[in-house]
């Protein structure tokens, strides 16, 4: 993957939701896969990069002493306020599209944009709107980091994509879409109730 590639990938995602939930009005305040966080604050959650200079970010870190989980979850709140014409349009900025997460670089935007995508596609049971590359891409790193990024346990699971020819692993059998294939080995839950066992749990749901 080159950094043309990630940026193209990130520019799909991020347009691509904005058409989804620019006709969606009612959507807004559905729950998303990420804990306590409505689609509005997903949204709100990555396009942070289009409002916030890096004084301004610098800023937000030093009001939360530095604890990034808070500083995220605050700005979130806060700009779900936004209006939905605003979020959207953020979506579409040729800034966010182009923005590399801190020690992440280009793998680490693509990351971000396709597994938060999920979080709103997932939840709401609309199709993926990231390119399958980038999907299969983000797929790849997690099960390479053997689902360390999210505390996953893999060690004795079989991952099978249903919309595309691929998998990876052995053991207990994961059938579903590649795209609720990244949300689980993410950490998240999905709709119906799956989710994989984190390291260290002595049984797996």
């Amino acid at each position: 993957m080159t950094d043309l590639d990630a940026h193209s990938w990130v520019a799909t995602t991020y347009t691509s939701l904005a058409d989804l939930l620019a006709s969606a009005d009612e959507v807004w305040d559905s729950p998303s896969l990420c804990e306590e966080w409505q689609v509005r604050h997903v949204v709100a959650h990555v396009t942070m990069p289009v409002r916030l200079t890096p004084e301004a970010f610098g800023a937000e870190m030093a009001a939360a002493r530095g604890d990034f989980s808070t500083m995220s979850n605050t700005v979130a709140a806060r700009d779900a306020a936004l209006p939905v014409g605003t979020l959207v349009a953020q979506l579409r900025s040729p800034r966010l599209h182009t923005w590399e997460p801190p020690g992440g670089g280009a793998d680490g935007a693509v990351s971000h944009a396709v597994i938060h995508s999920l979080d709103v596609t997932v939840a709401l049971d609309r199709p993926t709107v990231a390119p399958t590359e980038a999907v299969v891409s983000v797929l790849e790193r997690i099960v390479a980091a053997q689902g360390g990024w999210f505390g996953v346990d893999l060690a004795e699971v079989r991952l099978e994509a249903t919309d595309l020819d691929w998998s990876w692993g052995a053991g207990e059998v994961i059938r579903t879409d590649s795209g609720r294939l990244v949300t689980l080995v993410s950490g998240r839950t999905l709709p119906d109730g799956q989710r994989l066992a984190k390291v260290g749990a002595t049984a797996r749901s």
